[in-house]
């Protein structure tokens, strides 16, 4: 029963549409070894890249072969012969990106990062005038994509691990801090728990209350508030979830032996299924799990040789190529994502309050 179970799950998409042409923004890490990277795997035409630094965009154009660089954001978004615009930006200036190219007639979508924006109220406006333009906006949730928590997905739907009694996400690793992040008073909660938020909210649907706790971390170096980040939810199915952020996991002298890493464990009441986030460590995520209903309480590791970084990154802009070809709603929804947020909003309340928060207290 286990290897029959071992063999149907779906653990990438299947690209159904890679035809409508992409103009990046950005030349950072995330856009140079990830996006990029995923478009070329999967044959998406990228036509025009900018970046703040034109130096950054000419050698990524050089390296994945995109003929057109231009000198800043705005001329890329003008250029006709652009039909998505991927934002790789600071969330404080990707706002104005977005109702720039609300506003171009030849643009057919945008994929913006999260977060979309540093507070709710703008984050709710850009859909709006998403929907007022006709326009689809979806939001780069790149975590739903993830091998390990696509084939969860998969296993929860199935019913195999019977009614979800408590989830986990813990992460110990140390991300890549843009420099741009020391500058706004929000850190880790919008910035690093919004992966594992809305993961959380894509498994298990919407919560009813979260309740955030947060210390600073005097392995930084500059001024912030929520450093190391625990954020309880209570779903209405009953499901008790907890997310984790130790964003400055360990000592981080050069010698030391880290065990940095991202972990996750879901408990049913017929089964378990556990596994790993494939960053930082450039392996594949993996997933274990042992069910009395599927697989006679045998522990079954499907496989994979993909990675979350770069291949989730074809799912979310194939969902996008998809929607904007054949007229439906994106997996992604910008509304969605504003959801997402208001989630984190309410886990800032939680923070300053400290009690827990109804998620409703935080209208959308």
């Amino acid at each position: 029963m286990g290897s029959q179970q071992q063999t149907s799950f779906a653990p990438d998409v299947q690209v159904r549409e890679n035809g409508l042409r992409i103009g990046a923004i950005g030349a950072g890490m995330i856009m140079a070894d990830v996006h990029l990277e995923a478009y070329r795997q999967a044959g998406f035409p990228v036509v025009a890249i900018a970046s703040r630094t034109p130096s950054r965009a000419q050698a990524l154009a050089e390296r994945y072969g995109i003929p057109t660089v231009h000198d800043d954001p705005l001329a890329l978004i003008a250029d006709t012969d652009v039909e998505i615009v991927d934002i790789a930006f600071p969330p404080d200036q990707q706002p104005a990106l977005i109702r720039a190219a609300l506003a171009q007639e030849h643009v057919k979508g945008i994929l913006a990062q999260k977060p979309l924006a540093l507070t709710l109220d703008e984050a709710i406006a850009l859909r709006d005038e998403a929907a007022a333009a006709g326009k689809v906006l979806s939001v780069n949730q790149n975590m739903r994509f993830d091998q390990s928590i696509r084939v969860l997905s998969q296993i929860l739907e199935a019913g195999e691990l019977g009614e979800v009694v408590f989830a986990t996400i813990n992460m110990h690793a140390i991300p890549h801090w843009q420099g741009f992040l020391e500058d706004y008073d929000r850190l880790t909660l919008a910035n690093m728990s919004v992966h594992h938020l809305d993961a959380l909210r894509f498994l298990f649907g919407e919560p009813d209350e979260i309740y955030t706790v947060t210390r600073t971390d005097p392995r930084t170096t500059f001024a912030h508030e929520d450093g190391i980040v625990v954020s309880t939810l209570r779903f209405p199915s009953g499901v008790l979830a907890m997310s984790v952020e130790d964003v400055w996991s360990g000592p981080r002298e050069e010698g030391y032996d880290s065990d940095a890493g991202i972990t996750w464990r879901v408990e049913g009441t017929h089964g378990v299924a556990k596994g790993t986030i494939g960053w930082p460590t450039g392996d594949p995520s993996t997933l274990t799990y042992a069910s009395t209903k599927a697989t006679d309480g045998q522990w079954v590791t499907p496989d994979w040789d993909t990675h979350w970084f770069p291949h989730a990154f074809i799912g979310v802009m194939e969902q996008l190529q998809y929607a904007i070809a054949s007229g439906t709603e994106p997996e992604l929804t910008v509304a969605d994502n504003v959801r997402t947020i208001a989630l984190i909003e309410a886990g800032y309340r939680s923070i300053r309050e400290n009690r827990p928060v109804r998620v409703a207290e935080i209208p959308v």
